[in-house]
């Protein structure tokens, strides 16, 4: 049986063995020196792994989420021990020659990528709007509600008319909560990324999101973030909105700049 090297991540060389299980089939997780970096790879049947054997593999739902899963627990425990830079589901070289040949040619981004997130975790941040809970009105200086005004005061596009629709207030007082989310956490983080909105099909059509976002914080001061969304929670200014966080995660979402210059998909191919 022919086999290719799939590599998980990349981390500073002298880190501990790692003890987690890889694609089935294939041969135990392992490390492989390049230099001052490390490559956390796996031996793994090369006619199941070519670009076309992925292609109607990934269509199978429950296959597509079994190699996430195990990818990511293999990435979690290299970062356990390290800093690590996760490569991409289905990173793949023909064997560890060109392995070290492709990831040697990229080591002084991937070590900018490995600088960049050490010490640092990555925290989910979402948004969504609860439809079942009205929004707070507006009000003027004497108290009255306005209820199609803006919240931040920002100003009217040319032209506009005095008052907005209903749609528009509702689009207005999500971008505020997204604006008031995304300032608190940021005084804690050091870096965000927006991703793109989960449509209702995975919400729901009473939870729409109206942010979904990634944010590299220090590890050390994941209790402050803990501490500012639960503050942001209490806030009456997200009336009628949930902010709901997952973490803390292995930082994928700050080393893409990297690897998208860098390391790539090599198949099966030589």
């Amino acid at each position: 049986m022919t086999y290719a090297t799939y590599v998980y991540a990349v981390r500073r060389t002298g880190g501990p063995e790692i003890h987690s299980p890889g694609h089935d089939g294939g041969g135990p997780v392992r490390l492989l020196p390049l230099g001052s970096l490390t490559a956390v790879v796996q031996d793994v049947p090369a006619a199941e792994f070519t670009g076309e054997a992925l292609r109607q593999r990934f269509t199978d739902r429950l296959d597509l989420e079994r190699c996430a899963r195990t990818h990511h627990r293999v990435v979690s425990a290299a970062a356990a021990g390290a800093a690590t830079v996760p490569l991409p589901l289905a990173t793949l070289y023909a064997n560890d020659v060109r392995t070290k040949v492709v990831l040697e040619e990229h080591a002084e981004l991937l070590s900018e990528a490995l600088h960049r997130v050490a010490g640092h975790v990555e925290w989910a941040v979402k948004v969504h709007r609860d439809t079942a809970v009205p929004l707070l009105e507006p009000e003027t200086e004497t108290g009255t509600p306005v209820p199609d005004e803006p919240a931040t005061g920002r100003e009217y596009p040319a032209g506009a008319g005095d008052r907005r629709g209903n749609s528009d207030g509702r689009q207005e007082s999500a971008l505020d909560a997204v604006d008031l989310v995304d300032r608190v956490v940021r005084t804690v983080a050091v870096a965000s990324v927006r991703r793109p909105l989960h449509g209702v099909e995975l919400t729901g059509r009473d939870r729409p999101q109206v942010m979904n976002g990634a944010y590299l914080v220090p590890r050390d001061d994941e209790r402050l973030l803990t501490a500012a969304l639960d503050t942001l929670r209490q806030d009456p200014r997200l009336s009628g909105f949930a902010v709901e966080t997952s973490g803390p995660w292995v930082p994928y979402s700050f080393v893409s700049v990297a690897l998208a210059e860098g390391a790539g998909r090599d198949g099966a191919r030589a």
